[in-house]
């Protein structure tokens, strides 16, 4: 029907033109198990960001970037393993999107994860040790050395892992007790703290530039 197919050619001229003039806001994913998502998507909210709970495919579908939360990393495992989940994860990142994984988050983007190992979506070339900075109770705010600001940032652990090596095409953004505490690998970043329990904006920042950098990107090859 040519009026269809003219309608349909309008329709996408108008999406083009609102690419270039307004810019769209960033959905941010958030897994929505267990964890303090909703701290991560009122820090996102407040830079502007759109968010979105994150439990099934069609959620994940969605999404621009993702935020793996913290939490219980074998029962986050075994949720993306039943729903799905799993192999998207690494599909959506292989395809460019930004993920950002805190504590138990980021032990599963680990390639490598130990006392005691578990299976993780090896999408950072680090190896955690699970539970290393100690009990729930022990737990603590310290303040760490940063790439992303000229001040120390302000790091919350909470039965952090330790990243204990990392490969070679990994960045340390951040550093605690002389052990990587924030990093970045391409399109990926994990921290063994949690900044969205701070009143520090600086590293969910970091995440939403990496975002439109990469949309930047995926624009100029399309």
């Amino acid at each position: 029907m040519p009026c269809l197919s003219e309608f349909d050619r309008f329709r996408k001229t108008i999406r083009s033109i609102q690419k270039i003039s307004m810019p769209r806001v960033p959905k941010i994913g958030i897994l929505a198990i267990q964890g303090d998502f909703a701290a991560h998507a009122a820090m996102l909210e407040s830079l502007g960001a759109e968010t979105l709970e994150v439990r099934t495919l069609a959620d994940l579908a969605k999404c621009d970037g993702l935020v793996l939360p913290g939490g219980e990393s074998t029962t986050q495992l075994q949720f993306l393993q039943e729903e799905g989940l799993f192999e998207a994860i690494r599909k959506f990142a292989e395809d460019e999107h930004p993920v950002f994984g805190t504590c138990a988050g980021a032990i599963l983007l680990a390639t490598h994860v130990k006392n005691p190992p578990q299976d993780s979506l090896g999408l950072l070339d680090i190896t955690v040790l699970r539970n290393a900075y100690g009990r729930q109770l022990a737990s603590d705010v310290f303040f760490g050395p940063t790439k992303l600001k000229s001040g120390p940032m302000e790091m919350v652990f909470i039965r952090g892992p330790i990243i204990d090596s990392v490969g070679h095409g990994i960045e340390v953004l951040a550093e605690y007790a002389g052990k990587p505490a924030l990093v970045q690998e391409n399109n990926v970043l994990a921290a063994t703290f949690h900044p969205e329990l701070t009143e520090d904006p600086t590293v969910h920042q970091h995440f939403l530039a990496l975002i439109e950098e990469c949309a930047a990107k995926s624009s100029a090859t399309t």
